[in-house]
């Protein structure tokens, strides 16, 4: 299937979501620092700077990258280097894909010939908008989430925030599953439809049970912070001992691993593109052994939030959503993913690549695999 105008509208939906996610979190930070919550208020700018910051390094580094050797004015060079300063850097490659795919989907006399161009620029947007969402948008909802129930403080403005982070975080998820599948070669492209929404389903219910759960751990003491950097350094080592190859410098890469680390707190992804049935099981053993486990330790510590409003309906949908959400993963990796070409099993992963070299293999073809 070709660049469609299906896609193309799509993308531009994605460039919507982006700016009202940015919007109405620097909106809520505003908020917050008025009423003197200056800790909430450096806690959500932090997460919006910092999920920023990472996609602008990683961004100029492939533009640098994919221009390497070629004739450019220096003019350019500069122009973009300074747009990606500003943190407008994001938001330049998805106006590049806009305009350059506008003529080959919307006349009448497309050009076909631009359609692998195409294809990797929507590539390399939402591998920056995965990397995104996890550095801002999930921990966004883990901090909003333990506001609430925490210190009961809501205003409409934060559950908008919530609102849209979870859809950035659908939508990104979604929008990088099928650009992977599409990029990657030997792997069909997914269809649409149910195992679209089975694997949604899947990643959202997991993740909103991880989050709820964290959510109480933190409720219980906010030295469980030093749980999750223990994770995430865990998940860090072994970025660093599978030798993750993803970029082109020893300093980017090292970002990389960090990034993954961070990924791997919420949800669980391949991060080698080898079979990783063994690993995934074990991630989600642990994960959902932390997640019952928060409410039952929250009880036993803090009786009192027993009686609370919110302890009941969160305990049952942190069991529920990590337990459906386990059945359709199961469903999707046993019925439903499209098998590639040299391998008919592998889970959460596409057939290996020849990753030697990074500079011989495409961006996506290294990038974390599903």
């Amino acid at each position: 299937m070709g660049f469609t105008r299906f896609r193309w509208i799509c993308t531009f939906i994605g460039l919507i979501f982006s700016v009202v996610d940015i919007v109405s979190d620097l909106l809520l930070s505003l908020k917050y620092f008025k009423e003197g919550h200056y800790i909430w208020f450096a806690l959500t700018l932090l997460f919006l700077l910092a999920g920023s910051q990472c996609t602008q390094i990683f961004s100029y580094s492939w533009f640098m990258n994919d221009y390497n050797g070629e004739v450019e004015t220096k003019t350019h060079i500069t122009h973009m280097g300074l747009l990606h300063l500003v943190h407008m850097g994001f938001f330049a490659r998805y106006y590049d894909l806009l305009k350059t795919s506008f003529s080959c989907v919307w006349r009448v006399h497309s050009e076909s010939s631009k359609e692998k161009e195409l294809f990797g620029m929507a590539a390399d947007l939402s591998m920056l908008r995965l990397m995104e969402i996890f550095l801002e948008s999930v921990p966004q909802l883990l901090l909003q989430m333990y506001i609430i129930l925490q210190h009961q403080h809501t205003s409409k403005l934060q559950y908008l925030c919530m609102v849209v982070s979870f859809l950035n975080v659908a939508w990104s998820t979604v929008d990088y599953w099928r650009c992977l599948r599409r990029s990657l070669p030997n792997a069909k492209e997914m269809p649409s439809g149910i195992p679209t929404v089975i694997y949604l389903l899947y990643k959202l219910l997991t993740i909103t049970a991880r989050i709820l759960s964290l959510t109480l751990f933190i409720m219980l003491t906010p030295w469980s912070i030093l749980v999750l950097v223990a994770i995430w350094l865990t998940a860090t080592v072994w970025a660093h001992v599978v030798k993750t190859d993803f970029c082109t410098s020893l300093c980017l890469e090292e970002i990389y691993r960090s990034v993954v680390g961070v990924i791997l707190v919420f949800t669980f992804f391949n991060i080698k593109g080898t079979k990783t049935k063994k690993e995934m099981s074990i991630y989600y053993a642990m994960s959902t052994l932390q997640n019952f486990s928060a409410p039952v330790v929250l009880f036993l510590f803090m009786p009192r939030t027993a009686d609370s409003d919110f302890f009941l309906p969160v305990t049952v949908f942190i069991l529920m959503s990590n337990i459906i959400g386990l059945g359709f993963l199961v469903l999707y990796y046993s019925a439903l993913h499209p098998p590639t070409q040299d391998e008919a099993d592998v889970v959460d992963g596409m057939v290996t690549v020849n990753t030697n070299n990074p500079l011989t293999t495409s961006r996506s073809e290294r990038f974390l695999r599903l």
